[in-house]
């Protein structure tokens, strides 16, 4: 159920555009996302792989990798403040303090040559002002509350000493070290198996209620975000296609991407022989449309001018926003192409 929330957005994004470097020439993966993350709020980012997902986070965080990623426009206002203009160092005061990310990959996240200790430390130490000791202290309670048993060994340990799912837990301890107020996970329970990833995405819902933080949860996987979030993006090809409230989204779909992706989720109710797919692939960084809607041509409700017209995200019901042509609200004004 959604939340309801009249404070001030923690985190707005406004017309963010990321580009990469390819061959010379600027392809952007982010086009034009807007999107705000109220204080206390789980917002649930969807898509298929390459749908600029990752990208958009890694804007926020303003880590994209130096000489090939990008910001071209928009803003990232962290707390009333633009923080896409910040340097390097102004950045890293923000990163692991108010904003912290659960990256996807925790085995290659956490530096094979240093014990699990000496990273955590290493983000305390940043931060705050304490005593080597102090810091160990605090990493082997910070284990501990993320459900690690023996967390006064653990802490001498290396990442390859650890499973899956126990680094994963590293890697949320980590992130909520200083009590961030926005927590940015992407695919936090990938490569996990199922019971894992329920422990998992129990340990985040009760550590988010009480530290009273946002989070943006990344993931392609829709039972996710209808047991954690409170708002749902659906992001395609680099651009948002939808946006409403978690009940919404699943009792009301409206975008057709949407509702394929909903058609491809297991129904434990019904017995069918295969799973609903949806045919052809996200179309490349270097062969994006450049007019039209993006899903034209892999939606089975598409319209000549789907490929002649680019829809704007729209309100098509009350809180319930949209970019379809099928709805009169995303046609763009006249002339606008």
């Amino acid at each position: 159920m959604q939340r309801i929330n009249n404070e001030a957005p923690l985190l707005e994004v406004k017309g963010l555009k990321t580009g990469f470097n390819i061959d010379g020439e600027l392809y952007h993966a982010v086009d034009g996302v807007s999107f705000k993350v109220n204080p206390r709020q789980i917002v649930g980012i969807v898509g298929e792989s390459g749908c600029g997902k990752s990208v958009m986070s890694m804007s926020v965080m303003k880590l994209l990798p130096v000489g090939i990623g990008k910001i071209t426009d928009g803003e990232v206002i962290f707390q009333g403040k633009n923080i896409e203009g910040l340097s390097d160092s102004e950045m890293n005061k923000i990163r692991g303090k108010d904003i912290s990310m659960i990256f996807q990959e925790p085995m290659t996240a956490l530096n094979p040559v240093f014990t699990i200790g000496f990273q955590l430390q290493e983000v305390l130490l940043n931060h705050q002002r304490i005593s080597k000791q102090k810091a160990r202290e605090i990493s082997i309670d910070l284990l501990r509350q993320v459900g690690i048993s023996r967390p006064d060994s653990i802490v001498d340990e290396y990442p390859h000493q650890l499973s899956g799912g126990m680094r994963q837990r590293v890697m949320i301890a980590m992130a909520i070290a200083c009590q961030p107020k926005l927590l940015i996970a992407d695919e936090p329970t990938t490569a996990l198996d199922v019971t894992v990833q329920a422990q998992i995405l129990d340990l985040l819902k009760g550590i988010q209620e009480k530290n009273d933080m946002s989070v943006i949860l990344i993931t392609h996987d829709l039972g996710v975000v209808a047991e954690m979030c409170d708002e749902v993006i659906v992001m395609y090809a680099g651009q948002i296609v939808e946006r409403t409230d978690v009940d919404t989204l699943f009792y009301n779909p409206k975008h057709p991407y949407t509702k394929l992706l909903m058609e491809s989720i297991p129904k434990l109710n019904e017995e069918v022989e295969t799973l609903g797919s949806i045919d052809g692939i996200v179309p490349s960084l270097k062969n994006m449309p450049r007019v039209g809607c993006r899903f034209a041509d892999r939606c089975p409700s598409a319209m000549p001018e789907c490929r002649q017209i680019t829809p704007v995200l729209a309100e098509v019901e009350d809180g319930h926003d949209v970019s379809c042509l099928l709805y009169k609200s995303s046609q763009p004004v006249e002339g606008v192409r």
